[in-house]
């Protein structure tokens, strides 16, 4: 009988990771050095004043082992984009306009052929973003970066900034039941759960298959399927945003749909329950995958760590669910309801006909 098998079998133990998140509260303390004004605490981050009005979201993110797929597919021109990518859709989910991004590269070695080509994601994930890229820093620290080929190893860390006026702050605040749940399509696997799945997908980490293995329901090599770069949201969440009342937006990343509960401390009494779930073939390749190796990755574990076809989402009232939809939809985004809110606590996720109760 397989066994169960989860994201901290794979390393990444969510438990662990959420004990030490409690460290960052004293953080705080250094909001006493804010000079215009008090630093607004938003479900899903911060933003700190700049002037009467004016406020900065600054967000700093990495794109984790996904580095190593890259490296594995010795493929380099589109792992800037994941970079940008983590970095700006956690930008705008205060609402803010992303203004700029600098990246922070630590390599194994400076070679200028492989700097040539993380910088053509960097400025094609800066350009859908339309956000400049004003700086960066390039370490090499051959003793902390190996990577699986020698002189190719490298980590990615990006941080952006981005503006936002006092009015249009998505603060989580006043959702109620009833409110639809709109998401936006994902590109794929994008920058999360990526160790579960590579632990699972490629012989490389005790997986089944061969880098350029085309697995049935792939229609390409299962490194490239990996690989697909993250999708970036800023053009359809913004010009909902300027037409309609968002009351939150979720980037659907690390912990997935576990990411709503934080909903909940900025308004009480609340639920959410999601029905409508059409994940691209990789994540049911996952799934598939594990049981041939004799294990068993559940579905619950999966709304846990992948994003399941939707990257992003907002929340919007229930009257301004189709406008929310065609203004996203013009941006080349497929966007469609996929849950409500509701007035019992917790997140029910409804998938091939059976109930997950997530939390």
């Amino acid at each position: 009988m397989p066994r169960k098998f989860t994201y901290a079998d794979a390393g990444v133990d969510r438990e662990l990771r959420a004990k030490s998140k409690k460290a960052l509260k004293v953080l705080k303390e250094t909001y006493r050095f804010s000079r215009y004004g008090k630093v607004v605490s938003l479900p899903f981050g911060n933003v700190f004043p700049i002037g009467r009005n004016r406020y900065l979201d600054l967000v700093i993110e990495g794109v984790g082992t996904k580095v190593l797929v890259a490296q594995l597919a010795e493929k380099y021109d589109t792992i800037g984009i994941d970079g940008v990518a983590m970095a700006v859709n956690d930008v705008i989910r205060s609402g803010a306009m992303p203004l700029a991004v600098a990246d922070n590269i630590h390599a194994h070695v400076s070679n200028p052929a492989l700097v040539r080509e993380w910088m053509k994601g960097v400025v094609k994930g800066a350009a859908e973003a339309e956000c400049v890229v004003p700086s960066g820093e390039i370490g090499d620290v051959p003793e902390l970066i190996k990577g699986l080929v020698e002189g190719r190893g490298f980590d990615m860390v990006f941080a952006a900034v981005g503006e936002v006026s006092g009015e249009k702050i998505i603060s989580g605040k006043n959702i109620k039941p009833g409110d639809a749940i709109i998401g936006l399509r994902s590109s794929g696997i994008h920058s999360n759960g990526v160790s579960l799945a590579r632990s699972i997908l490629f012989k490389r980490w005790g997986g089944k298959y061969e880098p350029y293995y085309v697995p049935e329901g792939l229609e390409r090599e299962v490194v490239h399927e990996v690989l697909e770069p993250t999708r970036i949201y800023v053009k359809p969440l913004l010009r909902v945003a300027e037409e309609l009342k968002v009351k939150a937006a979720v980037h659907i990343t690390g912990d997935a749909y576990l990411k709503f509960d934080r909903l909940t401390k900025f308004s009480e009494g609340i639920g959410f329950d999601f029905d409508n779930f059409k994940p691209q073939p990789i994540f049911e390749l996952i799934q598939k995958t594990a049981s041939e190796l004799g294990r068993m990755i559940v579905d619950h574990e999966m709304f846990k760590t992948f994003n399941m076809g939707w990257g992003f989402a907002i929340i919007v009232d229930k009257a301004n669910r189709d406008k929310a939809i065609d203004i996203s939809e013009k941006t080349g985004v497929q966007t469609d309801q996929i849950g409500h809110v509701t007035d019992s606590e917790g997140i029910k996720i409804l998938y091939k006909s059976r109930k997950i109760i997530l939390k």
